[in-house]
């Protein structure tokens, strides 16, 4: 499929002066400069930026990314604007702002004709429609009753590093607006892990790159409001188009202030992270077995109640996803901090022998266990544990509170169970 006419990355590549240096690059930022890590490159620091990137054959200056130099494509796309347009003002000035903005090539969206895709097939409502193009297969994902743009929409299209939106486009039959994403054959980061036998430095490779895409949300000062392991890689975002009184998102993974009505933060996409990771590590979903997602779970979450760590997830790691999930916000890491450690422990070597031989441990005791009875593909999971968002409106939950660390391997009791029975009809409609 061709996403666009114009290739700004057609800037006279063989002018490019390229260095290989060893040097890590993830991208660019403008953060102070006390903040500095060495790992990174910034705007600021034009001698990096040519080592890293290299010299733009056009303008003679520091590329700001691989075979990309900002200013130049900049203009290029600037110059572009009068040849196209969706209709919308507000749409096309978020196309735009990216396409000025960019400084390298994943993040810039585009206008696609809707014309442009062929053999469209439908998957599932809510979820994602595929494309097989003539160069490039992509997800196309609908927001029903879109036609007047919301701000939720555009406000989904930064999870640039998680998966890549290419663009926007609009159903010419019912006026939706569908955002163009990058097709991953799993669906869903669940299904991902579920059919890939991975160790354990494959996993925190991973881990750090879902980090730096909420880093990129955090930064733009967003909030995902939905994280967790059915929406990352196919960007699956169930929430209700009609405005609800209630709080929309996924049990097991909602932060307990935002289970009492509070505003989702960016602390409460760490808690969501937190869970996510420990769900990754585990290869068990939280709260999978023998507990109803209904107010009684609220309740006990807000008791400090969080799903079980695997027994021989080494410390350091057990260590990071308890401090995601601590029941007081301000105690949880920034995206930032979060994506420093795992981005420290996938690229240099554990200084402790004992972390080493916790690493081994753990990758043997997940390889048995995937062939044991406990993998949770295989478990019978509870009729009323569910994994896609809808609206919940829990009412008289208690203050967060941390439990002890006896308090992971807990289950509700009966009395749990029942003591919101005349409730839940209520919390689930």
């Amino acid at each position: 499929m061709e996403l666009s006419k114009m290739n700004p990355k057609e800037n006279k590549r063989n002018l490019w002066e390229e260095l290989h240096v060893t040097i890590s690059t993830i991208g660019l930022t403008t953060e102070s400069a006390e903040e500095i890590d060495d790992k990174i490159v910034y705007m600021e620091d034009l001698e990096k930026r040519k080592q890293a990137y290299g010299i733009c054959g056009e303008c003679n200056e520091p590329g700001t990314g691989s075979k990309w130099c900002q200013p130049c494509n900049a203009k290029r796309f600037k110059d572009n604007f009068k040849n196209w347009t969706c209709g919308n003002k507000d749409i096309d000035e978020f196309i735009q702002q990216s396409q000025l903005n960019t400084v390298y090539c994943t993040k810039y969206l585009e206008w696609i004709p809707f014309e442009n895709f062929k053999d469209i097939t439908y998957i599932t409502r809510g979820g994602f429609e595929w494309n097989r193009g003539a160069n490039t297969k992509v997800a196309l994902k609908s927001l029903d009753n879109s036609s007047c743009i919301s701000t939720e929409f555009l406000n989904e299209i930064y999870l640039y590093n998680v998966i890549q939106c290419y663009g926007i486009t609009q159903d010419p039959n019912t006026k939706d607006y569908i955002m163009v994403l990058e097709y991953y054959g799993y669906g869903n980061f669940r299904n991902y892990y579920l059919n890939n036998e991975l160790d354990y430095y494959s996993k925190i490779y991973k881990l750090q790159e879902i980090a730096i895409g909420l880093l990129d949300i955090h930064n733009a000062g967003k909030v995902h409001k939905d994280f967790h392991s059915g929406n990352i890689l196919s960007a699956n975002n169930e929430k209700q188009s009609v405005k609800q009184e209630g709080i929309y998102g996924v049990l097991p993974y909602m932060a307990p202030e935002v289970l009492r009505g509070y505003q989702y933060t960016k602390a409460s996409d760490i808690y969501s992270f937190g869970i996510m990771m420990n769900e990754y590590i585990s290869e068990e979903t939280p709260y999978n077995t023998n507990i109803p997602h209904n107010h009684a779970l609220s309740i006990k979450i807000c008791k400090g109640l969080r799903p079980n760590i695997f027994k021989y997830t080494p410390k350091l790691l057990a260590d990071l996803i308890t401090k995601c999930w601590d029941a007081k916000a301000e105690n949880r890491p920034t995206a930032k901090e979060l994506y420093q450690i795992l981005y420290k422990w996938d690229n240099e070597e554990y200084d402790d022998s004992d972390t080493e031989s916790q690493v081994d441990e753990y990758d043997d005791k997940i390889k048995l266990n995937r062939t044991s009875e406990k993998r949770s593909s295989n478990i019978q999971t509870h009729p009323q544990a569910i994994y896609t968002s809808r609206l919940l409106n829990f009412k008289n939950l208690p203050e967060p509170v941390n439990s002890g660390s006896e308090c992971f391997d807990c289950q509700l009791d009966e009395l749990d169970l029942n003591e919101s029975d005349q409730e839940e009809e209520n919390d689930f409609l």
